[in-house]
């Protein structure tokens, strides 16, 4: 749902900023005076940068969505050709790769999220004494606190490592990885 929310909301949101471009643009070519005002005085600056973090928010969690339902890329046409007990060995290998490089960008992600004006925010919902502490920096047209945005990194890559366990988890189980339906 976060997905399909977020890839619906960057549609209605660049189609909104595209429309209010081709308007303020054709108003003022046809000297549409009152409208153009009207439109000139709606600010769609924004619309751009939100949609890039939307993507990135989405790119993150669709990677473990991909993940979880077996439709993440994977090059695995040398290895389907091995024997079960060594192809077995190769996709163990794999997913415990794929689980320690998301876990080490969360950890990092983490630190990065927290330097760059998270500590802040924590510390000031807690009434905690900040001290010296930087608010961090904000984000350009939205003037969000990067913070918040940068999450991303850290959760998604979290929920990614979660999803590499997982599976290896029903493999080791199971014997099966997940299948995606082509129908």
């Amino acid at each position: 749902w976060l997905i399909a929310f977020l890839m619906g909301g960057a549609t209605l949101v660049i189609f909104a900023a595209v429309t209010h471009r081709y308007a303020l643009d054709l108003s003022a070519k046809y000297h549409f005076n009152a409208i153009y005002d009207t439109l000139f005085a709606i600010n769609m600056s924004w619309a751009q940068e939100l949609c890039i973090y939307m993507f990135v928010w989405m790119a993150k969690f669709g990677a473990a969505y991909g993940v979880r339902t077996g439709i993440h890329v994977g090059v695995d046409v040398m290895v389907n050709r091995f024997s079960p007990e060594v192809r077995g060995r190769f996709i163990i290998f794999s997913m415990l790769a794929g689980a320690l490089f998301t876990g080490t960008i969360a950890i990092l992600g983490a630190h990065f999220v927290w330097d760059n004006g998270m500590h802040y925010a924590v510390f000031n919902a807690f009434g905690w004494d900040t001290g010296i502490l930087p608010e961090g920096p904000i984000t350009p047209d939205l003037e969000w606190p990067t913070w918040a945005v940068y999450s991303a990194i850290p959760l998604g890559s979290s929920l990614m490592c979660f999803r590499f366990l997982q599976v290896l988890w029903q493999f080791l189980k199971t014997g099966e990885l997940p299948q995606h339906d082509h129908a």
